[in-house]
């Protein structure tokens, strides 16, 4: 071995672990597509379904909320349960990435630009 070259061997394994990492974290993007979260409004009149990626797959309304003088009140309880489907889906993602980020030795709170 060339003397002043033996940091080699751990770059290549640093290398193996940033790959090894790049296939965890596209795996973890696809199984949040499959990871719903349900955010509600109006004590569960409006419920608003996404997936942990943020993209909201269905929305839910107890006809009793449908009173034409009333219109403003259920478009801000839509809104409410879809940004609550939103946060949710912004945490679950967060928990996922901790969950996976946290054997790497990492500071808290440290956030990859995924």
């Amino acid at each position: 071995m060339l003397k002043g070259f033996g940091g080699f061997g751990d770059m290549g394994k640093m290398m193996q672990a940033a790959q090894d990492m790049q296939e965890k974290m596209a795996k973890m993007q696809e199984d949040l597509a499959n990871v719903t979260v349900t955010g509600e409004s109006g004590a569960g009149l409006v419920k608003a379904t996404a997936t942990a990626k943020g993209d909201l797959t269905a929305l839910e309304i107890d006809p009793s909320i449908f009173v034409a003088s009333e219109k403003e009140v259920v478009e801000d309880l839509i809104l409410a349960a879809i940004h609550d489907a939103q946060r949710r889906a912004k945490d679950k993602s967060q928990s996922e990435m901790s969950k996976m980020t946290e054997g790497l030795g990492l500071p808290p709170g440290f956030k990859l630009p995924f």
